[in-house]
């Protein structure tokens, strides 16, 4: 899934979108995802830690949750009445050993 354009929704992380005008304003919508790592995934981390490179199956995992929680966001944002979403943002926290927040967030506005 493009994520500048989702399910009819465009997206931008900037506050305006080229050739649109934003006619309204909606307010900030959300969507997050909380996940746990796979023990399986972990131990193959250690090893990659030791000979270095990418760890794809977290690579994998993080993509899997941003799509996820821009999903939750623009359903949201399509429940208000919103066509765009401006601003989007994403930020990770850790939630607990093993388990980590994906949240995405931004401005739901109608433009033509």
């Amino acid at each position: 899934m493009d994520l500048s354009s989702s399910e009819g929704m465009t997206l931008s992380n900037t506050e305006t979108i080229p050739g649109k005008t934003i006619i309204e304003f909606y307010g900030v919508v959300t969507g997050n995802t909380v996940r746990a790592k796979n023990i399986g995934k972990d131990i193959l981390a250690v090893l990659k830690n030791i000979v270095g490179g990418e760890l794809k199956a977290y690579t994998e995992l993080l993509q899997e949750s941003r799509l996820e929680a821009t999903e939750r966001m623009v359903a949201q944002a399509k429940s208000m009445g919103a066509n765009a979403v401006v601003n989007v943002r994403f930020a990770t926290s850790s939630i607990s050993q093993g388990a980590s927040e994906l949240f995405a967030y931004g401005t739901a506005v109608r433009v033509r």
